[in-house]
């Protein structure tokens, strides 16, 4: 860096350091596309959510029944999934002496409300069907981001982000379904085309800003996926149908096709793949944007080979094969710790949020507590990951997150306050170490593989997130086994962190031999 005419001259390899226009630009329009993704990931909560209902005995209905057992219905059982048996010459004026001690089987169901897919599908007592809609989710996020990991590495962050975000409308043909294998198909599908784009646009945020604002990515990207589940609940709250819901938040969706025009490629990757002009370009583009001078006589003459110097790219360490991966301790290591923490995050934050309903009170306010708990994390996460690093806020926020799910799950509904309490403070403090992993975890890695690396954490991440709709079913046995769940996977997380490096104030990594050499020259100076 130098001076002319009293202008700061920047060096190549400061052009991303420097935090303008273009990013901002680059960020509103990755976030803004966030909060659609992060509604249709959470879609399931409320649009198939589980209803209140009882058998229909048609003898006895009128016009006015509800899912509450009426006062004639017998008081020897109160089962949803089957019906009373009549004595034989009862037709009206039904009361508890019209029914014979013997009950029989459900056909026919009055639900609380229709808003729902549980009343459109007629899925009544079937439990199963109903939380494995959001497995089903989960799984066909699990298979795009592992897809859309190699593909992010493979054909770009920028082509792999618009396949994702206009795939994702698919997800309206929902609305068409009558038979719940139609409709998980469909659920399946569109989890499958718009998983991934959580991974490609967190890589893209991380390599287009400098080594200072990479928490502030993570926070704002974060801070956008929260504004989509309180725009989310807010709308399931003021539109309860289901088909409507659907509707609102796929259909903007297919206007993300003209982000093919508005988001450009990461110029590390392009640099990392030998496209040299096609950085250059794009380096240029962002040094005009931020107003940021460079000698541009000699940044036009430099050729890739200079170009990958000036980022600390060797030339020979470009061509690393997936062998040279594989075959390193250090990653294998990294990618252990990653994955586990990657999955605790998302196993305990989305088993907080889907077991948020189920807490005492309103379960709209409760969903909205639960969301508005996240933004006070992610500031704790700023400022602790920014003031003191990355390993040891993420090790003892784990550890409080773990005690205070455990706690919550031994405190008496009775307790309502205390209960909500220790639940709120647990998701607050699980937001900030969903977070902090996220980018702790894309630092760990080499630019080289970051993409398949991380898609592989994020594998796992979405394990924790198919699970996590499955919790409820827990209850049947204890009302804290799922609380001690997330606790003791929190617990462990926070254990295996002790086992990675520190990098904050670090550069990244572009290849695995500088990571490898890295570790080695710690041990040198130990």
């Amino acid at each position: 860096m130098g001076y002319k005419n009293n202008k700061k001259i920047y060096d190549v390899s400061e052009v991303l350091e420097v935090f303008g226009k273009y990013q901002i630009i680059q960020y509103s329009l990755i976030c803004v596309s966030t909060v659609f993704i992060c509604m249709i990931d959470i879609n399931y909560i409320f649009v198939a959510g589980n209803l209140k209902y009882r058998c229909r005995i048609p003898e006895c209905e009128d016009v006015n029944s509800t899912a509450e057992f009426p006062t004639w219905w017998p008081i020897t059982t109160r089962d949803a999934c089957t019906r009373p048996v009549l004595k034989e010459g009862i037709f009206d004026a039904c009361s508890n002496n019209s029914f014979i001690d013997k009950v029989e089987e459900c056909t026919e169901w009055i639900y609380e409300s229709n808003d729902t897919v549980v009343a459109e599908l007629n899925l009544a007592c079937q439990p199963w069907k109903i939380n494995l809609i959001g497995t089903i989710h989960s799984i066909g996020m699990l298979i795009s981001m592992a897809v859309c990991g190699w593909m992010c590495d493979r054909f770009g962050r920028k082509p792999t982000l618009v396949v994702g975000l206009v795939g994702s409308c698919m997800g309206q043909f929902k609305t068409l379904a009558t038979t719940w294998p139609v409709y998980v198909t469909v659920e399946f599908l569109e989890a499958s085309m718009s998983g991934g784009t959580y991974t490609t646009a967190m890589v893209l945020m991380l390599e287009i800003c400098g080594q200072s604002k990479r928490i502030l990515s993570g926070v704002l990207f974060s801070y956008f996926i929260y504004s989509g589940e309180l725009l989310f609940a807010s709308i399931a709250m003021f539109v309860p149908y289901w088909k409507n819901i659907v509707r609102i938040i796929y259909t903007p969706c297919i206007f993300f096709f003209c982000y093919i025009f508005l988001i450009h490629e990461s110029p590390r990757w392009q640099i990392v793949k030998g496209k040299t002009e096609e950085a250059k370009k794009n380096m240029l583009l962002i040094a005009k944007t931020n107003k940021v001078n460079l000698n541009t006589e000699e940044f036009k003459n430099i050729d890739g080979a200079s170009l990958k110097d000036k980022f600390n790219i060797k030339e020979h360490e470009v061509k690393e094969s997936i062998v040279n991966v594989i075959t390193s301790k250090e990653i294998w290591k990294r990618l252990l710790v990653a994955a586990v923490c990657r999955y605790t995050a998302s196993f305990v934050y989305y088993g907080l949020m889907v077991n948020s309903v189920f807490l005492p009170g309103d379960k709209y306010v409760n969903f909205l507590l639960s969301t508005v708990m996240s933004f006070p994390g992610e500031l704790i996460c700023l400022y602790l990951m920014n003031k003191i690093g990355r390993k040891l806020p993420l090790m003892v926020g784990f550890i409080m997150s773990g005690v205070f799910c455990i706690a919550s799950g031994y405190v008496s509904d009775s307790y309502t306050w205390g209960k909500i309490i220790l639940f709120l403070f647990g998701k607050m403090i699980i937001s900030a170490c969903f977070t902090g992993a996220i980018t702790y975890t894309m630092e760990l890695f080499p630019t080289s593989a970051r993409g398949s690396l991380l898609a592989m954490s994020s594998f796992t991440s979405r394990v924790g997130g198919m699970l996590a709709p499955l919790t409820p079913m827990l209850n049947s046995y204890s009302e804290a086994v799922p609380s001690i769940c997330f606790g003791a996977s929190a617990l462990l997380s926070g254990v295996l962190l002790t086992l990675t490096p520190e990098t904050k104030d670090l550069p990244l990594m572009d290849t695995v031999q500088q990571v490898e050499d890295s570790v080695k020259k710690k041990k040198e100076l130990i």
